[in-house]
């Protein structure tokens, strides 16, 4: 009998035998998949990967989450550990029924969890998964691990997969199985588990004889997974007692089953690290950089901490305060998954372990944030973090140019949030520059200080929208006449930044674009020049303050300006117009601050209104020169329609 609601098909009269130490106890549930979910099921079960080996790392990974889980969980409820002994997790193959199984003594789930966790794909992220696979033009395994679908990395080899779990704590009634042979639908049923912790079964492709050799798969868990802190087992064959290589029921562990951090440095190689990157971070992609210390004195600690290659996709989605934080241990027993207390905000994209001999075993999130010991504990962390920048800086630029290219907008935030390091922060910043061939070539504080004029005594920058914008700001004509270098901030967090970093090494940073620009040390018009200017424009001045009213707070001459016929400026305490945008975006009430409007008397538009003899033109060149200035300025104009029409009607005026 087959009953239909939705989604979903009901089999009630569908009872299965018992399976060993498993019985049925309830009907089977058939669910679709949604259609972009059963879209990556498909390009997964039927794409070439590269590297197919991975779906081991995964499983044995999560399988490790889950005894860490478990052993948290114990410290407040022993019961939960029951008798079954230590925690560790089984490998083992079926050569007849063509099957490998992995499975642990962890934590488990329950009914809700496995829909929850393995039902659906990384919700959150699918449409993006499929997005990167239409422009890499194929399937590859870095993209399992990026957008967080890893464990339907096992369909790579297998054309069903079978996961019986159990929640630690549950009665064994409360069992589930899931299944699904990798295409639109999985189904579940209620069953009989004795033992708690979770089971999967790859039913293996026909074409994947290699994962049913027992050597290839203690080679790979050698070479994935050595660093996970709980045995993995693997049956011993009789061949290696002499006998005809079938498997007996003895186990032997196959890894260190160490904990990789409390191992001496000298013992490491760089595969190893790479491997137990990807196992706490699931990435798939190398670490750019790690630093691996042990801490003794007042406060004793391990820490391993890694600078991520690559941000993940959703990185910049949720905030500053969506950040995952730092593996937490102490003294050696997980304690928890995202402790963020133990890093500064702006150093969120770090990924690594901290293990602490001093913290209290049954540590939380709150006792975490009351905790005299953890503000010295993050000082410490973030030093590291910063030690290794330090060192990427110095000795590996390409690999310090990644990391910003990365990170450099989150990182910049520091400068605000950590005062005790912000030297050190505001070194390590980097920026386009006027002296650069595009937004991509950055420079230092160091590199600018290095390179100033002999009379220079301040640091010039500019913010924009944009690279080119910034570029090509009227701001800068005078600067660039005179040979004087100018940053270039065009990252959105930059004006916020701007507000913090007003000075660097005893030389202040000076905005070009706000109060009066005083060039005159560097050959520019002097005081005297400036006031003839001054006095012969003073007729076309009149005319704009007269013609734009209330729109301005000031008009002048300007000494910024080349070529350009006119540009706004602020004082130098005024928000910027970028600025004023972000905080009404965001629905803050933000006074009004009006500009000066600096002209350039020797421009051919500034000369035709001094002598135009017609006020409505006189008052549209007027408008013209105002609301070109604001267009360079990013800032949007209150009636484009009408901006348009007045530059229709001076190019037909001019034809």
């Amino acid at each position: 009998m087959l009953l239909e609601i939705g989604p979903l098909r009901l089999y009630p009269d569908r009872i299965s035998l018992n399976q060993g130490a498993l019985s049925v106890t309830a009907s089977v549930q058939t669910h679709k998949f949604e259609a972009e979910v059963a879209q990556v099921l498909h390009l997964v079960t039927h794409s070439l990967y590269s590297h197919k080996e991975i779906f081991l790392r995964e499983l044995i990974s999560n399988a490790s989450d889950a005894c860490d889980k478990l052993r948290f969980e114990a410290l407040g409820k022993p019961g939960l550990l029951g008798g079954e002994g230590e925690l560790r997790i089984d490998v083992s193959i079926d050569k007849e029924a063509r099957t490998l199984t992995i499975r642990d003594n962890g934590i488990g789930m329950t009914r809700d969890e496995v829909i929850a966790n393995i039902g659906t794909i990384a919700s959150s992220g699918t449409r993006k998964y499929l997005e990167a696979l239409s422009a890499e033009k194929k399937a590859d395994a870095n993209l399992i691990g990026q957008f967080g679908v890893g464990f339907y990395s096992a369909f790579v080899v297998a054309d069903k997969v079978t996961l019986t779990t159990r929640k630690a704590g549950e009665e064994g009634s409360t069992g589930v199985r899931w299944e699904s042979a990798g295409t639109g639908e999985y189904t579940l049923e209620s069953l009989d588990v004795p033992a708690r912790g979770t089971q999967v079964t790859l039913h293996l492709k026909a074409d994947e004889d290699e994962f049913l050799q027992p050597w290839q798969l203690r080679s790979l868990v050698a070479r994935y997974s050595d660093h996970i802190g709980f045995p993995i087992r693997m049956p011993v064959a009789d061949s290696d007692k002499g006998g005809d290589g079938k498997t007996t029921e003895e186990w032997e562990v196959v890894n260190q089953a160490s904990a990789l951090w409390t191992r001496p440095k000298s013992e490491l190689t760089d595969e190893e690290y790479q491997n137990f990157y990807k196992h706490i971070s699931h990435d798939f992609n190398d670490a750019l950089a790690w630093t691996h210390n042990r801490v003794e004195g007042n406060q004793n600690f391990t820490s391993l901490l890694y600078v991520p290659a690559k941000s993940p996709f959703d990185f910049f989605g949720g905030g500053r305060d969506d950040r995952k934080g730092l593996k937490l241990y102490v003294k050696r027993v997980f304690i928890m998954d995202a402790a963020e207390q133990l890093l500064p905000a702006y150093l969120r994209f770090v990924r690594g372990v901290v293990d602490s001999d001093d913290l209290p075993l049954n540590v939380s999130r709150e006792i975490l944030q009351q905790n005299r010991n953890l503000e010295k504990l993050k000082a410490a962390c973030a030093k590291r973090v910063l030690d290794l920048l330090d060192k990427l800086a110095s000795g590996e630029p390409e690999k310090f140019a990644t990391f910003w290219k990365e990170f450099g907008g989150v990182f910049k935030e520091g400068v605000a949030e950590d005062f005790a390091n912000k030297e050190r922060i505001a070194k390590l910043l980097r920026f386009a520059s006027t002296q650069g061939e595009g937004a991509a070539q950055t420079v230092s504080l160091d590199d600018y200080i290095g390179r100033m004029k002999a009379d220079q005594d301040e640091i010039y920058y500019l913010t924009a929208d944009g690279y080119a914008a910034a570029k090509g700001s009227p701001q800068l004509e005078a600067l660039k006449a005179h040979g004087i270098e100018v940053l270039l901030l065009v990252d959105r967090i930059d004006e916020w930044l701007s507000n913090y970093l007003t000075e660097y090494a005893g030389k202040k940073l000076r905005n070009v674009a706000k109060g009066d620009l005083d060039l005159s040390k560097f050959g520019g018009t002097n005081e005297e020049q400036r006031k003839q200017a001054e006095k012969a424009a003073e007729g076309v001045v009149s005319r704009l303050k007269e013609l734009l009213g209330e729109r301005v707070r000031d008009v002048r001459v300007s000494a910024r300006l080349t070529d350009s016929p006119s540009v706004l400026v602020l004082d130098e305490h005024d928000m910027s117009p970028a600025m004023q945008r972000l905080l009404k975006q965001a629905g803050h009430d933000v006074p009004e601050s009006k500009p000066v409007l600096e002209i350039n008397p020797a421009n051919v538009l500034v000369k035709r209104l001094e002598g135009e003899s017609d006020n409505s033109r006189a008052n549209d060149l007027a408008l013209l020169l105002f609301e070109q200035a604001q267009i360079l300025e990013g800032a949007p104009l209150d009636d484009p329609a009408a901006y348009v029409r007045r530059v229709n009607q001076l190019l037909v005026n001019a034809g």
